[in-house]
C-alpha cells in the first residue's frame, strides 16, 4: 500500500544536541521545534542521532566509579552506548512531544532502544579506530590493556580505542517500522545503535561504536523511507582536496559523482566520509529517494531542494 505521507529518517549531529546536560537541554528545545515542523509539514518523521559526547562522558563515569570502588565492575561498552540512547531519547521525546502539544498537535513519541547487529569479524575489530574514554596515565594505561582493551596514545596521555564494525540488521526493526506506519515519531538507533554480536537466540553486546550515520543509512534503507535527512555543523559539504584556495561546495550530486569524490578522497574520514557513504547507500537502487546532507537551520530550505548537498539518481 502506497503511504500518504513521505517518510523522513533524521539523522541528528552533535549541534542538535550539545555535549553537557546543561547544553543538551537548551539545544534539544531548538531541536524540537525544527523535528516538530517536520511533522507539522505532514512528513513521517523518524529520528536519529549522535551520542559521541555523552557515550564519552558515560563510559569516563563509569570507568572511574570501577576504580574508585573495585566491587562496581566497569560497564561494557554496549551498556554505555544504551544508556546514552535511554537520557538523549528521554530529552528528546519530551521535548518534541511538548511542541507538538503546544501546535495542537496530538502524537506520541517514542524512543526504541535498539541494537544493530555486526559481524564478529568486520576488518574493523582488527584495526579499532574510535577514541573514546577519558586521557589515562601510562599506569592507567598498561591496566586497561591488561583488560584486553585497546589503548592509544594521544598528545595528553592515553585513551581507549574501540572498532567500528559496520551496521547488518536492526534487532527492533519490526517495532520501529510499526509505530512509523501508525504515523507516530520515533527515535531509534541512536549513537549507531548498540553494537551486538548474534549468537544462536543471544545477542552479545560487542566492544565498539558503529558510525551513527551509516547507521541512519541502513535504518532508512529498512524502513523503505523516502528522505534521509544527515544533519552536521555545515549548510553544504565541501570537497577536501582542490587546485586553489577557494571552497568548493557541493550541491546537487548522482550517486557516480559522490563514489568518485569519495576514490579521489575528498571527505574526511571519520567525519564527512561515513555522511556521504551512507548517502550513496540508501539512494544507490532507487531513482525516487533522496540524501540530504545540511545543517539544522538550514532543513526546511534542504528539503525545498534551495541549499544543503543533495545525493540522488535523479
Amino acid at each position: 500500500m502506497e503511504r500518504e505521507k513521505k517518510r523522513i529518517v533524521v539523522a541528528l549531529g552533535h549541534d542538535a544536541l550539545g555535549t553537557t546536560l546543561p547544553e543538551q537541554k537548551k539545544a534539544v528545545g531548538r531541536t524540537s521545534k525544527i523535528m516538530a515542523d517536520l511533522v507539522q509539514k505532514g512528513y513521517q518523521v523518524v529520528i536519529t542521532h549522535s551520542n559521541g559526547p555523552q557515550v564519552g562522558m558515560i563510559h569516563v563515569a563509569m570507568s572511574e566509579l570501577s576504580r574508585l570502588h573495585p566491587e562496581y565492575t566497569s560497564a561494557p561498552m554496549s551498556v554505555c552506548s544504551a544508556m546514552s540512547q535511554g537520557y538523549i531519547g528521554y530529552d528528546l521525546q519530551n521535548g518534541i512531544r511538548a511542541e507538538l502539544l503546544n501546535r495542537g498537535i496530538y502524537k506520541t513519541v517514542s524512543t526504541i532502544l535498539t541494537q544493530v547487529i555486526v559481524d564478529p569479524y568486520d576488518e574493523a575489530f582488527y584495526h579499532p579506530s574510535k577514541i573514546i574514554g577519558r586521557t589515562m596515565d601510562e599506569e592507567d594505561a598498561e591496566r586497561e590493556e591488561k583488560k584486553g582493551n585497546f589503548v592509544v596514545e594521544t598528545a595528553d596521555g592515553y585513551r581507549r580505542i574501540v572498532a567500528a564494525p559496520m551496521p547488518l540488521d536492526i534487532v527492533e526493526i519490526d517495532a520501529i517500522r510499526t509505530l512509523a506506519d501508525a504515523d507516530q515519531v520515533v527515535i531509534a538507533a541512536g549513537g549507531g545503535g548498540i553494537p551486538v554480536l548474534q549468537q544462536d537466540n543471544n545477542l552479545k553486546g560487542a566492544s565498539a561504536v558503529i558510525e551513527k550515520d551509516l547507521a541512519a543509512g541502513k535504518l532508512a534503507e529498512m524502513l523503505d523511507a523516502d528522505i534521509l535527512l544527515i544533519l552536521t555543523y555545515e549548510e553544504k559539504l565541501a570537497l577536501l582536496h582542490t587546485d586553489d584556495d577557494v571552497r568548493h561546495e557541493i550541491n546537487r550530486i548522482s550517486v557516480a559523482q559522490a563514489q568518485k569524490y569519495i576514490e579521489e578522497k575528498q571527505f574526511g574520514i571519520g567525519t564527512k566520509l561515513p555522511k556521504v557513504e551512507a548517502a550513496v547507500n540508501f539512494v544507490k537502487d532507487s531513482t525516487e529517494k533522496e540524501a540530504i546532507i545540511t545543517n539544522l537551520s538550514s532543513c526546511e530550505e534542504a528539503l525545498s531542494g534551495k541549499t544543503g548537498t543533495i545525493i540522488a539518481n535523479s
